[in-house]
């Protein structure tokens, strides 16, 4: 045998006994697959396909907001990207956006590229402080660890109001606590909705009050298929989208859980916020559920204020993922201006 088969033979025994697939592209060793986001193998090996990049924190030079990582909490390695606007002064307070980033649970982070540019760009635009959370992924801790990690983040930011835990000097001598809201895109959106429902009850009890909740493309679904989801050239998406939920959170109540499909949730009349912005992507598979989504909130009695934005010929995701493009830029005015006091 020659030298060089041996070697390659110990190579191949090397990335076994690390775990590693030798071969990605033979199907039979593929868990599941849901691209473009993430495939996992039988053998354990986890393959995020996007959202892997990082962006460093610092102050931008083209908007000079300011950006800097901390610890929410450390046992459970929970963290998040602060920002922070170059002209903030402590003697005038301003609003906060607590913001949850897309990537269908499985990726993405708050330190990736899109959404640093995206949070650089709100919080110049709006004039806030924001916290963007960079919440535990799936397969690894599956649902609801996502939402308990995002609850954690806001219980910590609220936290600044009383006389317990670390303070953050941003949050502390900047933010002014009448006025907080939670944002999110895709599936962050998902999570900020969550996070508003779970506001509605806690805020009776002195805890998280907040002012407005912000969806872009938000990412929910039901068993029963409304709207363009009835189409039968989506099909592919329409399995995509119960593949994510299925492997991201292995033991839900199905494509019916209040999680996933918050008409079903008995609690949304408490929603904990005074106003919503809806946007919607006119070719996206989930167009109709920014729709059915104001509607089930009228029909629960919540008295807030709720507004769909539906932007024709756009694709999911639009205003994070195409940022330059005209459309993405009017709904960042638009998003900056709800946030707004």
């Amino acid at each position: 045998m020659s030298t060089t088969i041996v070697f390659a033979f110990l190579i191949l025994l090397l990335l076994h006994s690390l775990g590693t697939s030798i071969s990605a592209n033979d199907s039979s060793d593929i868990l599941y697959d849901i691209s473009p986001f993430i495939r996992v193998y039988t053998n354990g090996t986890i393959q995020r396909l996007i959202g892997t990049t990082v962006a460093p924190p610092l102050t931008d030079p083209i908007t000079r907001v300011q950006s800097k990582d901390i610890v929410i909490h450390p046992k459970v390695n929970l963290t998040a990207r602060l920002y922070l606007p170059g002209n903030a002064d402590p003697a005038k307070k301003i609003p906060l956006l607590v913001y949850f980033h897309g990537g269908a649970f499985f990726t993405e982070s708050a330190a990736s590229p899109p959404y640093h540019r995206h949070l650089n760009s709100v919080v110049a635009r709006a004039n806030v402080v924001a916290v963007s959370v960079n919440y535990r992924l799936a397969p690894e801790h599956p649902l609801p660890v996502c939402y308990e990690d995002s609850w954690l983040a806001l219980k910590w930011v609220f936290s600044h109001l009383k006389g317990y835990g670390r303070k953050e000097p941003w949050i502390k001598n900047y933010v002014d606590f009448r006025h907080v809201h939670v944002g999110g895109d895709s599936a962050g959106a998902n999570i900020a909705h969550n996070m508003a429902i779970r506001a509605g009850s806690d805020h009776e009890r002195g805890g998280v009050l907040l002012d407005g909740l912000f969806l872009n493309c938000p990412h929910f679904w039901g068993e029963k298929r409304i709207g363009f989801e009835e189409d039968a050239s989506n099909i592919s998406i329409k399995n995509m989208m119960e593949s994510i939920w299925v492997h991201a959170y292995p033991n839900s109540r199905g494509l019916d859980d209040p999680l996933l499909n918050p008409a079903l949730d008995p609690n949304l009349s408490r929603l904990g916020c005074r106003k919503v912005l809806v946007y919607v992507a006119g070719n996206d598979i989930l167009r109709g559920r920014g729709w059915y989504y104001k509607q089930a909130l009228r029909k629960s009695g919540w008295n807030g204020t709720v507004k769909v934005v539906l932007v024709k010929g756009e694709e999911h995701d639009f205003g994070v993922r195409f940022p330059d493009a005209p459309n993405a830029v009017q709904m960042m005015e638009n998003f900056s201006a709800f946030l707004q006091v």
